[in-house]
């Protein structure tokens, strides 16, 4: 993948929140530093806008989170999270996400995916065919599609620095995350 990224390019950053919280979950134990991924991601360049997906609770345990992400320049859009019958929950972001991505496409140059859902392969190609926006996707590489990481013009593999964008101290419970038991 070649990629021209210049300090003075317009880009916009689009955040699943709940595929890069599970992916640092369920790979390293920890929770996502969504700031630290954020700055990385944009490299300099010129944020027109920042908006991350959210799912709210009735006991509103996640505000504290809602304002870490509001704190490092993150719009957040909420949704309240479904619970179905048998248990299974779910707030289900893609089409709202999509439809921000193609809505602000046309003032921007760049489009950041912060995800490594298989389900927006269909929307980097839009934006790239249609609008000519070059598209990023940012995620942890070992929860990633694969479709995803070749449909995008670049790809920034979480999973190659993974300390740099999880926060450290007891984030999962863990006494000492790094700690590994003999």
């Amino acid at each position: 993948m070649s990629v021209i990224k210049h300090k003075a390019q317009r880009v916009g950053i689009f955040i699943d929140t709940q595929n890069i919280y599970h992916s640092a979950k369920n790979l390293h134990h920890a929770k996502a530093n969504f700031g630290a991924i954020v700055k990385d991601a944009l490299d300099g360049r010129v944020l027109v806008r920042a908006i991350a997906y959210v799912a709210s609770t009735e006991g509103g345990e996640e505000n504290a989170f809602f304002g870490a992400l509001s704190k490092v320049g993150i719009e957040t859009r909420t949704k309240p999270l479904q619970i179905f019958i048998g248990g299974a929950k779910k707030a289900n972001w893609d089409i709202d996400m999509a439809m921000d991505a193609v809505k602000l496409a046309p003032k921007l140059d760049a489009i950041i995916l912060i995800t490594g859902d298989g389900d927006f392969v269909s929307l980097v190609e839009y934006l790239q065919n249609t609008h000519g926006t070059q598209v990023e996707v940012v995620s942890f590489g070992k929860s990633s599609s694969s479709k995803l990481i070749e449909a995008a013009d670049d790809f920034l593999d979480l999973d190659l620095n993974p300390r740099k964008y999880l926060l450290s101290g007891n984030s999962m419970g863990m006494s000492n995350p790094r700690r590994i038991l003999k």
